[in-house]
């Protein structure tokens, strides 16, 4: 059977729950979290990262993988992607028995990959949050998004968002803007690519400012610069936390003030002396030691 034949049969499963089910916050029940994106073997980035920023945030953290990455701190070896089918079906069992109060998706990799998730996600229960961290290049450099996906992620997915976090290339990737434009400009300039509001996260800037935008207002999050620390893993830290808090009941907003407060923090405790390249994030500051 063909992908599209495939997902097609998938629709006349029902996938949707019930909103108190899922959001219900008041009840006590712990928000489940769903984070659709790649494996980082080193632990650093990906999925792991992810996890680890939902369990910081207080939720329950699930997952699709959408590929499985060889790499460490130096850089990335190999990757392999995830057939569509076993994509969509990662979804719907987590969907199907636990439900998903918010999603946070990561590294695609493929325009194939991209078509899977969006019929995915259209199988959940409508106004579920879904921040979308446009996942296109590794800290190391290697490539994370086929060329000929650049328009399916633009097209396809982004417009199923409620917050999209790129940084500022990214954002500059998305908009094909040149680096003439301010970081207010590509915030206003991603959001007209159909998403419901934009952070363009400010760690490759001067000042170290997030930008959020919703379309009535602009808001500069600031942070601080942690020379010391290790970043790797910051921007999926951000956007998980960001998803996390938005199952909580958060605004945008304020998911946004505080997935940069929990991302900062986490690159301040970084463990930079974690292999030869750049360390990564750490949220939960192991070094300074196990909870008492």
């Amino acid at each position: 059977m063909s992908p599209a034949r495939w997902w097609a049969s998938t629709r006349e499963r029902s996938w949707r729950r019930p909103m108190s089910r899922l959001r219900d916050v008041d009840s006590g029940r712990i928000p489940a979290v769903l984070s659709i994106a790649g494996s980082d073997s080193g632990g650093g980035a990906g999925i792991q990262a992810d996890l680890k920023a939902f369990a910081r945030c207080g939720v329950h953290g699930m997952t699709a993988i959408t590929a499985i990455t060889a790499q460490n701190t130096v850089g990335v070896e190999a990757i392999e992607t995830v057939s569509p089918e076993m994509i969509i079906a990662q979804i719907g069992a987590v969907a199907d028995d636990i439900g998903v109060a918010a999603v946070k998706v990561g590294m695609l990799g493929s325009a194939e990959t991209i078509e899977a998730v969006v019929a995915a996600l259209a199988l959940l229960v409508d106004e579920v949050p879904i921040v979308v961290d446009p996942v296109m290049v590794a800290e190391s450099g290697a490539v994370l998004l086929d060329p000929e996906a650049h328009e399916a992620l633009i097209v396809r997915l982004l417009p199923l968002a409620t917050v999209v976090t790129p940084n500022i290339p990214e954002a500059r990737a998305l908009t094909g803007d040149d680096e003439r434009d301010s970081q207010e400009d590509l915030a206003r300039e991603v959001l007209a690519l159909g998403s419901h509001a934009v952070v363009v996260t400010g760690g490759h800037s001067e000042r170290v400012v997030d930008l959020f935008f919703d379309g009535r207002e602009s808001v500069e999050i600031a942070g601080e610069r942690h020379p010391g620390g290790a970043a790797h893993g910051s921007g999926c830290t951000h956007s998980s936390a960001l998803a996390a808090f938005l199952a909580l009941g958060e605004t945008p907003l304020e998911a946004a003030r505080k997935a940069r407060g929990i991302a900062s923090a986490a690159v301040a405790a970084g463990l930079h002396d974690l292999g030869e390249g750049p360390g990564p994030v750490d949220v939960f500051n192991l070094t300074s030691g196990p909870p008492q």
